[in-house]
């Protein structure tokens, strides 16, 4: 039987020639990354900063990614794109002002380790805890060091009581900064530190809130107007809530709520913020995901 040799249209590419443009695109990728690291040098000298984690801005990295998926098309899963982004916005960061990842592992090391190297990369150290309160302490105790607790925190542990005072370590952010339902670092956690002023972003308040009379009825209220964390004190009728309010909303109103569904209010205390929430849709169109 003849063998047919099929002819190669002018169009087709050769295999090699398919090699050397990828062998191109990487090393134009390495050189701009080189580049980077040189602006960079120049923005450290102009900032003339020493102050250790100074250079973590959570409300311009939170915009940084919602344009990735904004512009993200093709074969490569976005999932990588933003990886491959965040380990070089976090790694630079580090080169700026050195810092440190206090983790808490008392609700599973596996998903919050995940969630560090996911968002940080393997440059920046990692320090693990068991409980919240650790690493609140080890952030209080450092110049610029991070903190990641988990949204849900450890059971019966009210860990945002420490961050009440004025020189304590504040919320400055909630990971990840883009959500999706297959996201592979997609435990909700809080980022806390010693901010900078210049860190600070106010799209969310996060407010501790202490009342009495706790029970179904202000449940309910406040589930219809926020997503809040709640540990009700058993020991008395009470509840510790650490609750997200919006621009444009009013903490007068959940209180209000509470009251009405039969609370007292006892006492509250802003505990930190963040950048709005994002939620990629099924077109990977960036949305408004709440609080």
């Amino acid at each position: 039987m003849p063998i047919k040799i099929e002819q190669m249209s002018p169009t087709d590419t050769p295999l090699a020639d398919l090699r050397r443009e990828i062998d191109c695109i990487d090393e134009a990728m390495h050189r701009l990354l080189m580049e980077r690291g040189e602006i960079i040098s120049r923005l450290i000298k102009t900032k003339r900063t020493t102050e250790s984690g100074s250079a973590f801005r959570p409300a311009r990295e939170a915009d940084m990614m919602r344009r990735l998926v904004e512009r993200h098309s093709g074969i490569l899963p976005l999932d990588t794109a933003e990886s491959i982004w965040r380990v070089i916005i976090a790694t630079f960061t580090y080169v700026q002002a050195p810092f440190r990842i206090h983790v808490d592992f008392s609700a599973g090391e596996a998903a919050m380790r995940d969630c560090e190297r996911f968002h940080f990369g393997f440059t920046v150290p990692l320090v693990g805890h068991l409980g919240p309160a650790g690493v609140v302490a080890a952030v209080a105790a450092a110049t610029g060091d991070l903190g990641l607790v988990p949204v849900q925190g450890s059971p019966g542990s009210v860990w945002w009581a420490l961050l009440e005072a004025d020189k304590a370590p504040k919320i400055i952010a909630r990971l990840p900064f883009i959500e999706r339902h297959d996201h592979p670092a997609g435990l909700p956690v809080f980022a806390i530190a010693r901010p900078h002023p210049d860190a600070i972003v106010n799209d969310v308040e996060m407010w501790s809130i202490r009342v009495a009379g706790w029970g179904p009825r202000p449940a309910l209220a406040l589930a219809s107007l926020t997503e809040a964390v709640v540990v009700p004190d058993r020991g008395f009728d009470g509840a510790a809530l650490l609750v997200p309010v919006s621009q444009g909303e009013a903490l007068e109103e959940i209180t209000g709520a509470l009251v009405n569904a039969g609370a007292s209010v006892r006492g509250r205390a802003l505990v930190g913020s963040h950048a709005r929430r994002y939620t990629v849709t099924a077109n990977s169109r960036p949305a408004l995901a709440g609080r």
